[in-house]
């Protein structure tokens, strides 16, 4: 039986064509990441030999087509049947996909709306790269030229990011007005194939929605009301919102080029543009769009703490001249939280993801000789602690401090299931996880940014905050597992 079995992502081919001569002229072909959405967990198709499923996109407007074709094909034995191709493909595609081959290509061929052809919505950036030329639109979901671009590249998000759902485009318009669907397209200034083809062709998208932020006015009384929502004289995109990234896909055969970022860069800075956005957040990002992200917040942030002179203090409240430091040590000491809050809210980024790249950027600020990286002795640094002689190697200790801060308050229910010497292990494990990543991805940024210097920056000192404490026992290392009492700013 295992003979008549074949892997559904090597049959799957994807295409994207536009007019050619005399029939359609593939641009791409690739192959999908998953099909367990479609096919099942296993990812395998039974009942074929030779089996090629053909979903080809036309390149400005993805009118999408299926063609299937095979050698051989299992006959029925009882029960065990051949799996029903088309009856596991219909509800991810839109009926048009279904028509017979001669008739999808002659639709390409002789499409004349294809050279007038823009995309939906409104042009928000025309970039350039390698020559090339590429725009961004956005569009509401409201629009129906929006909905049916969309309804027809929502298969993509199941081939392509793990357990990625496809928006429901038939809710009703105060709902659809909550979403904005980003097109990256590209195009070249050359003479298109036929005389009726269009110099569009499509590189990716991305799709946000906003969410209500309730602000409440806590100088009134909270009145107690059973209006409907939403109100009938505001319009969604007037209330207070965060916006939420859902989908964001570039197709593989862009890959590697920046599109990833200028289209995360475009959608934030429309966001920061929009005095009715408080936030931008993304809903459960894989690996791979935490790197993007990562790397694009912090090109953006990293000029602004150089110009605020964001770093850490190493001697804070003159801790380093005393004999016997305090037990307690305001967070407000060791960095500057005021300006780091203005700086998070004039950026309107999430606080998680804004501890990331300070933590990021206050461990670029130690020079690497000092850190892991390096070759620091750590078990040194740990006995010396606060006192050491170094400003950059007591910089590197409290950087560790800040950063359990915020692990063992995101972690603490979990933390403190463990017995103390485990928890504290867990911990170190954990920051020296955390130091790595963030080093691979400093050095991914080291020809894209200014040089930091390695002499010793430029201290900086905040005033005393007791409600923000950096908790540690000096006379028993055990209890830097006790970190947090207040979560990170």
């Amino acid at each position: 039986m295992d003979d008549w079995s074949c892997d559904a992502n090597d049959a799957l081919h994807i295409t994207v064509v536009q007019p050619g001569d005399t029939k359609p002229k593939t641009l791409s072909t690739f192959h999908p990441q998953f099909t367990y959405p479609i096919f099942g967990d296993e990812e395998q198709i039974f009942g074929y030999k030779g089996l090629i499923i053909r979903l080809r996109f036309a390149a400005h407007d993805l009118r999408p087509h299926v063609h299937i074709s095979y050698d051989d094909r299992f006959k029925a034995v009882g029960d065990t049947t051949a799996t029903d191709l088309l009856g596991a493909l219909k509800p991810f595609l839109p009926q048009e996909a279904f028509i017979n081959l001669p008739e999808y290509e002659k639709a390409i061929q002789e499409d004349i709306d294809a050279k007038t052809f823009t995309p939906p919505g409104k042009l928000v950036l025309p970039y350039e790269v390698d020559g090339r030329q590429y725009e961004i639109w956005a569009g509401s979901l409201a629009d129906p030229a929006v909905q049916k671009l969309l309804n027809r590249a929502q298969v993509l998000i199941s081939l392509f990011i793990e357990a990625g759902t496809p928006l429901e485009t038939d809710d009703p318009e105060w709902v659809l007005e909550r979403w904005t669907v980003y097109f990256v397209r590209s195009y070249e200034k050359v003479a298109p194939p036929t005389p009726t083809a269009s110099s569009y062709s499509i590189v990716g998208y991305a799709t946000a929605y906003r969410y209500w932020l309730y602000q409440r006015d806590r100088s009134e009384p909270s009145p107690v009301k059973n209006d409907p929502f939403p109100p009938s004289e505001v319009k969604i995109a007037q209330l207070p919102a965060r916006l939420r990234i859902a989908q964001f896909l570039i197709l593989p055969s862009h890959h590697r080029s920046g599109h990833g970022t200028h289209l995360y860069t475009t959608i934030h800075a429309s966001c920061i543009a929009d005095d009715t956005i408080v936030e931008l957040t993304v809903e459960d990002p894989n690996e791979s769009f935490d790197a993007l992200r990562d790397t694009a917040d912090y090109c953006l942030l990293q000029p602004e703490f150089l110009k605020r002179g964001v770093n850490l203090n190493p001697d804070p409240n003159g801790a380093y001249s005393r004999k016997q430091r305090p037990k307690t040590v305001p967070t407000n000491a060791l960095i500057p939280t005021d300006t780091l809050r203005e700086i998070r809210a004039s950026f309107k980024i999430e606080a998680t993801q804004f501890a990331h790249i300070l933590e990021m950027f206050l461990l670029s600020q130690v020079p690497e000789s000092h850190r892991l990286a390096g070759g620091t002795n750590l078990a040194r640094l740990l006995i010396k602690k606060h006192k050491a002689d170094d400003a950059n190697d007591r910089r590197y200790y409290w950087w560790r401090m800040l950063t359990k801060q915020r692990l063992y308050k995101k972690h603490r229910e979990l933390l403190n299931e463990l017995e103390l010497i485990d928890r504290v292990e867990k911990l170190d494990d954990t920051v020296r996880n955390v130091e790595e990543g963030y080093e691979i991805t400093l050095g991914a940024l080291k020809d894209r940014l200014p040089d930091v210097s390695e002499e010793t920056p430029a201290e900086s000192s905040g005033r005393r905050d007791k409600r923000k404490l950096v908790v540690e026992d000096e006379d028993d290392e055990e209890n830097e597992a006790e970190l947090v009492k207040r979560p990170k700013v």
